[in-house]
């Protein structure tokens, strides 16, 4: 991987007046729930003071950002008002007339960028399945067809399709692709060099999803608006369009059976969720950018997980307690070889089955030899199509694991292995466990991961993700860069 630069100054958590112990009870309290974490930066006072990836993730590799897409998209629509192209008040039908359906509701007339960035549209529940199903070759037109629930403006409802929408607004007034207005205005002078974008059917960015962004590009991201849109000296995004979309525009409901998590339920702002201490942009699976201006503070995570608000928790209970509160130069050099030390475990066992029925002599360590099964895809997560072969040929330190024709990844033992057999990496690491075989393949730059599990004795396998992707359960289709779906986030 090429060198990465580094978009923020570094510092000891004691300099920047940051506890190193209070980092390290945020790692034990994760590490307690069970949150998988990817990576994890803290920035205080500007200055990155804790920065760690669990191997096989690392600091050059962009991470998927799913929802967290959305306060980009945000700031991409302050840059079109700031330019006098767009308003809050310009209406979905005024900017987009090609898009307007025939007999458009009275309220769909009335839908504007205000409501669509305070998802306050009035639909039910989020609308992206329904919009899809009703129109599939045109999001927009199928979003302004879905019947509204309530008065446009009186009710948040999270729906992912208003920031399609908003997307689709920018890039007609503008005349730039979203990917490419941010990268002019935006990235660019930020020195991110390294955005990647899934794309729909068309081409076209989601807007509401599939930004790619290495860790310290969501950091830098939360320390540019927690310094009001400057970068340096130079001012990217408006100072009053920072303050405006980090502030609560309409409350957020709990789920209709009463629940819903603290810091969902302090209300939204334009594509900003407001927390119990500052404000946050959320993406499915764990990618978080925490800012919290009353301390001068900024979290990035990326995971794999669904406790967003256990990260939240922790961050709360273990990391504020830590402010102003440095620690030791001793306390800084445990945390920070704690922090390189960070790694997600690789399957644990032999590089050789014990014994299994196929074998030509039954031994206490059959030899290395190549082993076939058919895939079980019954499990409803599975990663690959139903009766899919699936060979495991050995090789120096590892396997090549062949899926069909069309797919060979290969995985090390005890070590992480990268290939890129479809243009996107993959890392993969396995072992053998009795007459079980059982590799972990990172789709290394989202949250996601398939577990393979191949018996020996009875030919078959299982390839199953341990979060399954909101966009399609095929594993090919997720190794092929940009990713080119239907818009069908849940």
């Amino acid at each position: 991987m090429p060198s990465q630069r580094a978009l923020l100054p570094r510092s000891a958590p004691a300099a920047s007046g940051m506890s190193s112990r209070s980092i390290a009870a945020l790692l034990d309290r994760l590490e307690a729930r069970s949150v998988e974490c990817h990576s994890l930066m803290v920035v205080r006072h500007g200055h990155i003071v804790a920065e760690g990836w669990w191997a096989p993730y690392s600091a050059e590799r962009p991470h998927l950002l799913y929802s967290l897409t959305k306060s980009f998209t945000s700031i991409a629509v302050g840059l079109a008002i700031a330019d006098g192209l767009l308003s809050l008040d310009d209406r979905v039908v005024e900017v987009l007339p090609d898009h307007v359906p025939a007999g458009i509701s009275e309220q769909g007339r009335r839908l504007t960028v205000h409501h669509l960035l305070s998802m306050t549209a009035g639909h039910r529940t989020d609308s992206l399945a329904e919009a899809w199903r009703r129109e599939p070759g045109d999001l927009v037109k199928g979003f302004l067809r879905v019947p509204f629930f309530a008065a446009e403006g009186t009710r948040h409802v999270y729906d992912n399709a208003t920031t399609f929408v908003l997307a689709r607004m920018v890039e007609r007034v503008t005349g730039r692709g979203l990917p490419e207005l941010l990268d002019e205005r935006l990235f660019t002078p930020m020195g991110v060099d390294h955005a990647e974008w899934d794309r729909v059917a068309s081409g076209a960015a989601f807007g509401f999803h599939g930004l790619h962004l290495t860790t310290e590009a969501v950091a830098a991201f939360g320390e540019l608006l927690l310094r009001g849109g400057l970068w340096g000296d130079r001012r990217l995004v408006p100072r009053e369009w920072v303050e405006l979309a980090t502030r609560r525009h309409i409350d957020t409901l709990p789920s209709e059976d009463g629940s819903g998590d603290a810091d969902y339920l302090r209300g939204y702002g334009y594509q900003f969720w407001m927390s119990r201490h500052g404000y946050h942009g959320d993406g499915s699976f764990g990618q978080q950018c925490v800012v919290v201006p009353s301390h001068d503070l900024v979290v990035a995570v990326t995971g794999g997980h669904t406790q967003a608000q256990a990260m939240l928790d922790a961050i709360w209970e273990c990391l504020l307690p830590g402010v102003d509160h440095a620690a030791s130069t001793r306390d800084d050099e445990i945390l920070a070889d704690r922090l390189r030390r960070l790694s997600l475990a690789p399957v644990r066992g032999s590089a050789a089955p014990q014994h299994y029925s196929a074998a030509p002599q039954r031994c206490s360590a059959a030899p290395q030899r190549s082993v076939k099964a058919r895939l079980d895809a019954s499990a409803g997560d599975s990663a690959l199509p139903d009766g899919t072969t699936v060979i495991v040929d050995p090789v120096d330190g590892g396997w090549l694991l062949r899926f069909g024709a069309f797919l060979d990844v290969e995985a090390g033992h005890g070590q992480w292995r990268e290939s890129s057999p479809l243009g996107r990496p993959v890392v993969a690491a396995g072992a053998w466990q009795g007459d079980t075989f059982v590799a972990d393949l990172h789709v290394i730059t989202t949250p996601h991961r398939v577990r393979l599990v191949l018996d020996a004795d009875t030919e078959t396998a299982m390839a199953t993700w341990h979060t399954t992707p909101l966009t399609n359960p095929s594993l090919a289709m997720h190794l092929r860069s940009p990713l080119m779906t239907r818009p069908d986030v849940a």
